[in-house]
């Protein structure tokens, strides 16, 4: 068989058979063949070995020593931890879940505090719904056990406070309930002092708050003791009642205000959750909700009967 001009060396020009079986050695030409063949010598092993050659991957695993871990950035290492403030997706969810129920437990205290300050201006500055009232000392009994019922459903029945809409129904009866209840209490007091008892409330309950998102002191593990301190409280309020005078309410009053204050902070850093040992569930908004309204009312009654106390004659 004779080659054409033209055609790349050692290829048969286009248009021609292929040559013969055996023409070229391994069936392809030899100057396209590289010095030991496609395989290298010694790949793939001889005998059956398997690929890859042995001591490949490294021992290590991959990466290999000294390369880092892929698609890691400089802030995984707080990955999914709220307390430790990565950067991480999971940590971003978690504080935005926290304060999304800081929102809706604040939200939910303005209006309780509302309808309060609706009931106890309107008991203090309207002389028919006072006297009305204290012609019919059977709303006082009624409004007491309304409260003392609902509060014992939130606070014990989960399913109760974690169900919408039963947990606002009961949450709303126990606020007009304890408004009531405030109405009246306020109603023996002029209105000058109930004025000033609000605006120290006000500025006791802003500034521990305040004072509770910005210190480093964890008071979610004094718990117990100021449940101790409000057995203490409440046995002294029994005694203070066969021991009747100004001195005695004047103590009573302080003490409580101080314990309910000591509360506020507690409460609000549960709600707060981060870096405190202990934190209350997002879904608990009710019921945290219910815990610092409580504390804001007792530190108002407390103010209240300070200052009448004080003006007593």
């Amino acid at each position: 068989m004779s080659w054409q001009p033209g055609g790349q060396p050692g290829y048969p020009p286009y248009g021609q058979a292929p040559p013969e079986p055996g023409f070229y050695p391994g069936g392809l030409p030899p100057t396209h063949l590289p010095p030991g063949g496609f395989a290298q010598p010694g790949y793939p092993p001889q005998g059956g070995g398997a690929y890859p050659q042995p001591g490949y991957p490294p021992a290590g695993g991959y990466p290999a020593p000294g390369y880092p871990p892929p698609n890691q950035g400089p802030n995984m290492s707080g990955y999914g931890d709220i307390e430790s403030g990565g950067g991480g997706a999971f940590d971003f969810s978690e504080k935005t879940i926290r304060l999304a129920f800081i929102r809706k437990v604040y939200s939910i205290l303005m209006v309780q505090i509302g309808v309060s300050a609706a009931f106890i201006g309107l008991f203090t500055l309207h002389q028919p719904t006072k006297v009305w009232v204290a012609q019919n000392p059977i709303l006082l009994i009624l409004a007491f056990v309304t409260m003392f019922v609902t509060l014992i459903c939130i606070s014990c029945c989960e399913s109760v406070r974690r169900t919408s809409p039963m947990n606002i129904i009961f949450l709303g009866i126990f606020t007009v309930s304890e408004s009531f209840l405030l109405g009246v209490s306020s109603s023996r007091f002029n209105g000058e002092l109930v004025f000033w008892a609000a605006a120290i409330t006000c500025v006791i309950c802003l500034s521990l708050t305040i004072f509770a998102f910005q210190t480093k002191i964890d008071f979610t593990m004094m718990g117990g003791v100021l449940f101790v301190c409000v057995i203490v409280l409440f046995i002294f309020g029994i005694v203070s009642m066969f021991y009747p005078g100004k001195i005695m309410t004047l103590i009573y009053g302080g003490l409580g205000a101080i314990l309910f204050s000591v509360y506020l902070i507690y409460d609000t850093q549960l709600m707060i959750g981060g870096n405190h040992k202990y934190s209350i569930s997002p879904e608990e908004y009710i019921f945290a909700a219910l815990n610092i309204y409580l504390d804001v009312v007792n530190i108002f009654l407390s103010i209240l009967q300070i200052l009448g106390a004080a003006n007593r004659d």
